[in-house]
This record gives structure tokens, C-alpha cells and sequence, in this order.
């Protein structure tokens, strides 16, 4: 992973003159957008007859990204979009030797900042044509090519909200990997654990990232910080979760949590403390439950409400703040039958439902695991 640059964001008429061919297609549909996780795929380097081409391209990596946990858990969260931006060549500029240069929608490019591997984009362009889509809070860029790379942009200044910018490879096999990697640091606030870009030893102050510390595996445990609750766990990357030197580019003074995770090297999972992060960060857009019925509208008393919660989060019902116990996990109720009563007066029925995940320990991160909906009801 590197950090590149983003551009300053597009005033809204700038937008709409670039992103004026940009087609939307959804691929993946779980629900509104104001409740689910809305993940937009841009392609660059395809021209008008080759959409199609990108449209399964992303088909694909969206595939492969949700077959790696927690993903794989939590695919009910997202709905995924399709945004189709026509170049006027085919491919992208870098591909294969940095002299070639293709003119493409998003000027999608391989030796950024003279690494081969860093496919850059113009953000600006990229946000004209997340724009297109009915919400956007995680944008994946596939550059039309085999060649292995990748960027990600995790400090954009975006008018559209999304939390970052992932960048990869349409046809290299390693590209799926490059793109939940860098989810890991939009979606997740994951720091890098690999430790070469820097030389010598980290002497700064403690890391805001909750994946890489100066503190020891004793010292974490002791004073109750960073990943001091998963400490000596089976992490499914491999071995237990403890404080292994190297990481956030340096060699020596920052610790990681395990030996090879995700945020390290390719093809390995996340480990604790990353699923951790991540689950939080799908949560943070999505929710836990979601209704039929809107809550802004009043609703009879004789009327109905039908909830979907995330598989294994229980709903419990309320009628004016206490909880009608007998109807703790139905997704279907009719208000008189929670026990409004017939008396002409306005009342409050809530739901309530938490991810009861035990992929996720730190208390402070329950509240956005956790979902509450209201409505009035007419007694």
C-alpha cells in the first residue's frame, strides 16, 4: 500500500460534464442505500463496446473479495454498483513499460511517483463518476490490464462521502487481494504491518492505528491498550495474537499483532484485530436492521411491521421503553399485539437489534454494531 496524493474535489457542474457517459448498473442489491454499505466499481481503460468486459470484471472481483472473511459474513451489508466510464483507449497508460500512455477516463497510470507497481488515477475524475451512483461509500477503480499493481487513497476530500479509493488490476490474478487490502485501510483504519519504506528505528509517539503500537505485548495487556483483549488467541492467519516487531514500514520500534496478516502480505486473511476493525467500519455505513415500513410514517395500531435483521441479531421490541418480551425475535408484529393500547393516545414502538458478532470485543465499538428504529403509533 501507498498513499498517494488526491486531487481537489470536482464542483457539482464539473462532474456532470465528465461524468456524462457514466451508465449505472447494479450488480448487488441487499436493500436502500441509507442502509447498507454502497460499494462502487469504476472501470478505466475500457472503451464503449468493451463495458460489458467490465462489467464482469467486477463481477469477479467482487466474488473474490467477499470470499475472504469477514466479507464472507457480512455480504448482506452491502449493495454494489457498477459506473461505466468510456475511454477512449483500451488498457492503461504504464502497461506494460512506464512509456506508454493511454488516454483513458480516469488517467489511470502504473509508476506513480516512480513505482511500477502504483496505479494512480485522477481522483477528481473518479469522483465525477462515483457521483453517478445512488450512493458511493467505498469506491473500487479496476485498471483495464494484467499487470500486477495497485494504490489506495485513504485521506480524499470527497463531496460524495465515500471513506476512500482502492485501485486494482481488472485481469491479474492478485488483484482481488490488492483490493480487500486496501479496504483494510479505508474501510478498516488499518495500518500497514509491513516493514520496509522507512529505515532505522520508529521513535515517534504511539500510532492512532489500532493494528500497530509501540507498546509491548506486557505493557499493552497491562495498561489496557490496543489489541490487549485478543492477546494469546488463535488468530486465523496463523499463530496467536501477541506484539511482533516491524510494522508501519519500520523494522524495529512499532509491533503488529501477528506474524502475516492481510495488512502484511497477500493471500493471507486479516487477523483478529483487523476483522475487528473491519466489521466496525462495515457498520459504520450499514445497519444492523432494516424495515419495510419507513420510520417517519405514523402507523394504526391495528397495522403491521416487518423488520430483516442481520442473520444472528435478535430483534427486541418496545412499546413506550418497555420491552414486550414475548415478541424478542420476531421480524413480524402487529403494534395492538406488543400491547399498545386502544386508547386514542400516541406511542412509541422501538426495535432494537445488535450484531452479537464475537468477532468483536472492544465495548465502545457496540454502539455500531447496534440498530434502533421507532415509530408512532396510534393507540
Amino acid at each position: 500500500h501507498t498513499t498517494v496524493p488526491a486531487s481537489a474535489p470536482l464542483a457539482p457542474a464539473a462532474r456532470t460534464a465528465i461524468a456524462a457517459d457514466g451508465d449505472v448498473t447494479p450488480l448487488v442489491r441487499n436493500g436502500p442505500v441509507a442502509d447498507k454499505l454502497d460499494v462502487v466499481f469504476i472501470g478505466d481503460g475500457y472503451t464503449a463496446d468493451q463495458q460489458e468486459d467490465f462489467h464482469k470484471a467486477a463481477r469477479a472481483k467482487w466474488e473474490k473479495m467477499t470470499a475472504v472473511e469477514p466479507y464472507a459474513s457480512y455480504t448482506k451489508l452491502f449493495n454494489v454498483w457498477a459506473v461505466d466510464a468510456v475511454s477512449h483507449d483500451s488498457g492503461v497508460s504504464g502497461d506494460p513499460t512506464q512509456d506508454v500512455v493511454r488516454n483513458t477516463a480516469l488517467s489511470s497510470a502504473f509508476f506513480c511517483n516512480g513505482t511500477e507497481r502504483l496505479l494512480c488515477v485522477d481522483t477528481a475524475k473518479v469522483e465525477a463518476y462515483a457521483a453517478k451512483a445512488p450512493a458511493a461509500d467505498l469506491v473500487v477503480v479496476l485498471g483495464h490490464s494484467s499487470k500486477y499493481g495497485g494504490a489506495g487513497y485513504n485521506a480524499v476530500s470527497s463531496q460524495v462521502g465515500y471513506d476512500g479509493i482502492a485501485t486494482a488490476s481488472s485481469d491479474n490474478d492478485q488483484s482481488d487481494q490488492i483490493a480487500v487490502h486496501e479496504t483494510g485501510h479505508s474501510l478498516g483504519k488499518l495500518a500497514d504491518e509491513y516493514d520496509y519504506g522507512q529505515e532505522g528505528t520508529y521513535t515517534g509517539p504511539e500510532p492512532t492505528d489500532s493494528n500497530i503500537s509501540t507498546l509491548g505485548a506486557d505493557a499493552m495487556k497491562s495498561q489496557q491498550k490496543k489489541w490487549f483483549r485478543w492477546l494469546g488467541q488463535e488468530s486465523p492467519d496463523g499463530g496467536t495474537v501477541g506484539a511482533y516487531e516491524g510494522g508501519g514500514y519500520y523494522e524495529k520500534g512499532l509491533n503488529r499483532p501477528t506474524d502475516n496478516s492481510i495488512m502484511r502480505t497477500l493471500g493471507q486473511e486479516f487477523n483478529l484485530p483487523g476483522r475487528e476493525a473491519m466489521i466496525a467500519g462495515f457498520h459504520r455505513h450499514a445497519k444492523t436492521l432494516t424495515a419495510e415500513v419507513p420510520t417517519g410514517r405514523p402507523l394504526p395500531r391495528s397495522g403491521s411491521l416487518r423488520v430483516t435483521p442481520l442473520p444472528g441479531a435478535v430483534p427486541h421490541w418496545y412499546v413506550d421503553g418497555r420491552e414486550a418480551r414475548s415478541a424478542r425475535g420476531a421480524t413480524t408484529v402487529r403494534p395492538a399485539a406488543l400491547g399498545v393500547p386502544a386508547d386514542g393516545r400516541p406511542h412509541t414502538v422501538t426495535v432494537r437489534a445488535t450484531d452479537a458478532t464475537d468477532a468483536v470485543r472492544d465495548p465502545s465499538l457496540r454502539s455500531l454494531l447496534t440498530t434502533e428504529l421507532s415509530w408512532r403509533v396510534t393507540g
